[in-house]
């Protein structure tokens, strides 16, 4: 005779499901409480690309009358860095010097507030004794501040003159008032931008802009760009912006408003096809159920904790004012598998104790008597692992906070709902069934036999179990150096930029050739002319148009001739001169057609070998940044050292090297012109001298793989008194790795805290934790074969699994322990455990891989971003369910021999 078990009393104990259906109205009302609520939560969510992360950037602009670029750094530069670099919260400081001019660009930790920042460099500044005559501006610098929208002007009756008119006057006062309008920026001709007042919703105040030059699709225009507030919705602005230039079009008709560049439609295609996928997810998983139930009732029940788990899921997401966007959207899309999970293993239990000949409600009582402490078990070291994701720092942890607070809502909820609301419909709708009726399809009747023969197999052979399991995790690590390393996987938006820019120290020479050219000259005066050229951009662009700005047209132009010749190409949107009011530079916005057959990829990759190389002149083909950090290129390494001439040499020569190898384009170097007798610019990274070398990558390089390559190459070449340091997004490489490591082991550590507290032993959880390797091989296997990238989002997808995999362990271990405490031996409790649980653990792999699959197959835009996690999440799935359904009940047996914690019997 069995002693009393304690764990039984426990189960009993706290099974909520007792409560529940003791008050079954109670329960129905509370959830349907739920859900209305959570329908109201879910209409108050908005659509968004990506998480709102805020990089704050303070800009100091300073300028004295100093003639060379190194007198600039002694007198203006090195005074201010060493001022600032004390600055509370201030993560990078950079900055470029000019002659007589100089920039410092103060990067500020995620979430310092701007306008704090902003007061304290101005603070600071205020103590430090400045050269005579030197002036000073602090502009804070809000990234999440926009372009939402822009629109260009044409007419075949009025000139740029009256359209200008038109513009202020009619156009961009209405738009400036629109809620979560910040301004509207007019570009082309007499440059104004209106900006929102909020107190008073009226245009109040008009303020000069640099002279910036418009084109769109090869002819000149106006145009005006609407800046978004920093905490204001895209969609929701750039949906007001397009009701509002709706009406403005019947009002002139003889003027053409013309879209000319936004991202609001890639980021409704990428949020409705996110949205698509969860569909899928859910069908999918629902379908899948029947075929094991064979009972439409039960299937019923089961599918009914999905919408329930989603409505209270928007409840969490709207506390915490989280968006309907690309990562939140996944999380739900992945997590639609686990919601389902707990429901089905309580209905199936009770449908199992409902064969046993037991009345609904003696089914349910004493199912989740047996189910209940497993399946909490199982959920909450599954919470366990996404907590710490919502808690990780920097950009990565702002990236993916919603991302783990998400899935951690939803599984809580679910596991509410398979212990309160299932229980209760199963007793109302489930029918006794007859001795001779079996609720299991008959393709899965095969199946226990078969699975009862290879573990009695298993059982017997337990060294050559044991050799397979730790060859596959082998397998799984060897295969890692093979799978490329990346951040984010390349997007096919169907959208891209051409940037170009003339360093001003060769505009310089320009000039100076210029002037030799008709008059005898001895030095020449630097400061006049960056005096010259600085008040040159100070005046209209109907007045004079300054060389800079003339030679940037040009160049515009040449490029332009190029891409409006390819047949791809839908728009294409031309500025010269930028919002900080440098006249070297220019960007070129293009729109692709929809009906394209190639990746945006490949498009860029040919227009950029049709692009004229223009000497002195840079350009670059690059992506639209995911997230607006102010780094163009992915790539980008800083030398440093002292000696500006052996920087900009050793910088050139590891350029010439990188632009040979293959998959490497748009290679430059900030420091090109310092070889001449004059040095023009100087740049400065954590108040060292440096020299950055940049690069595009084609689409079938990574990232990862490029960063290994260019350092190799650098450290060949680099003399010792030159060091390196990684930026852009290949620096972010190593940030992501550190993170998700830390990440990894705190998940596993919570695991285990979770496992030890509810199952009172360190024995249990070393055999559940047996299964979280075994997930390594499939994972990297499906990575591989599918060619995608050991990036950001596949490593979710890993932390993702170690919730899931641990939960097929908990039931099979879990299981034989009651059965051991009745008394049965060891040996038999397994073979009658494993094939009980076989089903449900069956139920809820398939049904969780089918939920992946919409995702892992990569439909819609922004599937290169989905995809990868659900890949890995799928691989890793399949080799678990597999290996664990074997290797855990091994490992339990060889354990149970070092560690007896039952009373022995022969076995």
């Amino acid at each position: 005779m069995a002693k009393p078990n304690h764990s039984a009393s426990l189960r009993e104990r706290f099974n909520i499901s007792r409560i529940a259906i003791a008050f079954p109205w109670l329960t129905l009302g509370f959830w349907i409480a739920i859900s209305v609520a959570g329908i109201m939560a879910f209409s108050s969510l908005k659509y968004a690309l990506f998480p709102d992360i805020t990089f704050p950037v303070v800009v100091v602009n300073a300028s004295a009358p100093i003639s060379t670029a190194i007198d600039t750094e002694e007198k203006l530069t090195k005074p201010l860095e060493n001022q600032l670099k004390s600055l509370q919260n201030l993560d990078e400081i950079r900055s470029s010097t000019y002659p007589g001019q100089s920039a410092i660009f103060l990067s500020f930790s995620i979430g310092t507030k701007l306008e704090a920042s902003s007061r304290q460099v101005e603070t600071y500044l205020k103590q430090l004794p400045l050269p005579k005559d030197a002036t000073l501006q602090v502009i804070p610098f809000n990234l999440n501040e926009s372009a939402a929208i822009s629109y260009s002007l044409q007419s075949i009756t009025r000139n740029l003159s009256d359209l200008t008119l038109i513009a202020n006057q009619e156009i961009i006062p209405n738009i400036a008032k629109l809620p979560g309008v910040l301004k509207v920026v007019l570009l082309g001709n007499n440059q104004q931008n209106i900006s929102n007042n909020s107190s008073e919703n009226s245009a109040q105040e008009i303020i000069n802009t640099p002279p910036t030059l418009v084109r769109f699709n090869g002819k000149d225009a106006l145009a005006f760009q609407v800046i978004k507030r920093g905490d204001a919705n895209t969609l929701e602005v750039v949906a007001a912006v397009e009701k509002e230039v709706d009406r403005l079009r019947g009002k002139l008709s003889d003027v053409q408003i013309n879209l000319a560049a936004t991202q609001a439609e890639y980021i409704r295609k990428a949020t409705h096809a996110t949205i698509d996928a969860l569909i899928e997810a859910i069908v999918l998983s629902v379908i899948v159920i029947f075929p094991f139930l064979w009972n439409w009732r039960a299937t019923l029940i089961s599918a009914l904790a999905i919408p329930t788990s989603l409505l209270g899921t928007f409840i969490v997401m709207a506390i915490y004012g989280f968006n309907l966007e690309t990562i939140t959207l996944l999380a739900l899309a992945l997590v639609i598998g686990i919601i389902i999970d707990d429901a089905i293993v309580d209905v199936e239990n009770i449908s199992r104790h409902l064969e046993l000949g037991e009345s609904p409600r003696q089914a349910a009582i004493f199912a989740t008597n047996e189910i209940g402490l497993t399946v909490t078990a199982a959920t909450l070291t599954a919470v366990a692992v996404f907590l710490p994701i919502a808690l990780m720092h920097g950009v990565i942890g702002q990236f993916f906070k919603p991302f783990g607070i998400t899935v951690a809502a939803a599984l809580l909820t679910s596991l509410l709902v398979s212990r309160t609301l299932s229980p209760v419909l199963a007793v109302f709708w489930l029918r006794p069934q007859s001795k001779h009726y079996h609720s299991e399809s008959h393709f899965f009747q095969g199946f226990a036999p078969i699975y009862r023969k290879i573990l009695h197999w298993s059982l017997h052979h337990r060294s050559i179990v044991i050799g397979l399991a730790i060859i596959s995790f082998i397998l799984g690590i060897a295969i890692i150096p093979l799978i490329p390393k990346g951040f984010i996987p390349k997007l096919d938006r169907g959208e891209f930029n051409i940037a170009y820019h003339t360093p001003i120290a060769s505009l310089m020479e320009k000039q100076k050739k210029e002037i030799a050219s008709t008059l005898i000259w001895g030095d020449l005066d630097f400061e006049k002319i960056a005096q010259e050229s600085k008040n040159n951009n100070k005046k209209p662009a109907n007045n004079s148009m300054p060389n800079f700005l003339k030679d940037s047209v040009k160049v515009g132009k040449k490029l332009e001739e190029v891409v409006l010749n390819s047949p791809e190409v839908k728009t294409v949107f031309s500025i010269v001169g930028s919002r900080e009011g440098e006249t070297n530079k220019g960007n070129i916005y293009i729109q692709l057609k929809s009906d394209r057959t190639q990746h945006t990829a490949t498009i860029q990759d040919k227009i950029r070998q049709k692009l004229p190389a223009i000497t002195d002149v840079n350009i670059s083909v690059e992506d639209i940044q995911f997230v607006d950090t102010g780094d163009q290129k992915p790539l980008q390494i800083a030398l440093k050292g002292d000696d500006l001439k052996h920087l900009s040499q050793t910088a050139k020569l590891i350029k010439e090297n990188i632009e040979k190898l293959p998959g490497f384009a748009d290679v430059s170097t900030t420091s090109a012109t310092n070889e001449l007798d004059n040095i023009f610019q100087v740049d400065r990274l954590n108040n060292q001298r440096v020299a950055y070398i940049t690069a595009n990558l084609s689409k079938d390089v990574s990232l990862g793989n490029a960063t290994d390559k260019v350092v190799s190459v650098a450290k060949a070449i680099m003399p010792p008194e030159i060091s390196l340091d990684l930026g852009g997004d290949s620096a972010r490489i190593g940030e992501v790795f550190g993170s998700f490591a830390s990440t990894l082991l705190m998940s596993v550590l919570c695991i285990i805290i979770v496992l030890i507290l509810l199952f009172k032993s360190w024995i249990d959880p070393l055999v559940i934790g047996v299964s979280l390797p075994l997930s390594l091989i499939g994972a990297m296997l499906a990575l591989y074969l599918t060619k995608s990238d050991f990036g950001m989002i596949s490593l979710i997808g890993f932390i993702f699994l170690l919730g899931l995999t641990n939960k097929n362990a908990i039931l099979l271990v879990d299981y034989i322990n009651q059965l051991r405490n009745t008394g049965i031996n060891r040996n038999d409790a397994i073979l009658q455990a494993g094939p009980i649980r076989l089903r449900p653990i069956l139920m809820t792999t398939a049904a969780t891989i089918l939920g992946m699959v919409p995702i892992a197959l990569g439909w819609g835009a922004g599937a290169e971003l989905r995809s990868p996690m659900a890949i890995a999440i799928t691989g890793g799935l399949i080799t678990s369910t597999i290996l664990s359904l074997i290797v855990v009940p091994v490992v339990y047996s060889l354990l149970d021999d070092l560690f007896p914690r039952f009373q022995k019997k022969a076995q």
